[in-house]
């Protein structure tokens, strides 16, 4: 299954936000949409990062509740990476686990197109695995 179909599915909706929010609000902003990461924008909307809320947890840890006066630029990871329309669910896995993250941003052509979570990979792969049993009792049946 490639990421188009998974977009297809969940929609491309994502939630950006600035270099400039702090980490107070991009907090605040996390739990009201419940998501796990933003992705960080330009003015000229141009992906230049990602935090998540382990990113937020970890800056906390180290500089106390001060650290939510923080501008996300302060805390954001720069290498966004980042996964395209085309790729498959095992690229993104590899991906994941390799970076050992779980939000990629789909950046087709410089253009944000959405983001797949490691909640949206599992879900398809179980289907998949469901899918290839149904098709093996079929097999063995048959």
């Amino acid at each position: 299954m490639a990421v188009s179909e998974i977009l297809a599915e969940k929609g491309g909706n994502v939630v950006t936000i600035s270099q400039q929010t702090t980490l107070e609000d991009a907090a605040r902003i996390l739990a009201n949409h419940k998501i796990g990461a933003l992705v960080v924008v330009t003015d000229s909307d141009q992906v230049c990062g990602i935090v998540s809320e382990r990113d937020i947890v970890r800056d906390i840890a180290n500089a106390g509740a001060s650290a939510l006066e923080k501008t996300v630029s302060e805390c954001m990871t720069h290498r966004v990476v980042s996964c395209t329309s085309d790729d498959v669910i095992d690229t993104l896995m590899e991906k994941m686990t390799v970076g050992k993250f779980r939000h990629l941003p789909v950046i087709d052509h410089g253009i944000l197109k959405g983001i797949v979570s490691i909640g949206d990979v599992v879900k398809r792969k179980i289907k998949q695995a469901e899918r290839d049993a149904e098709e093996m009792k079929r097999y063995i049946a048959g």
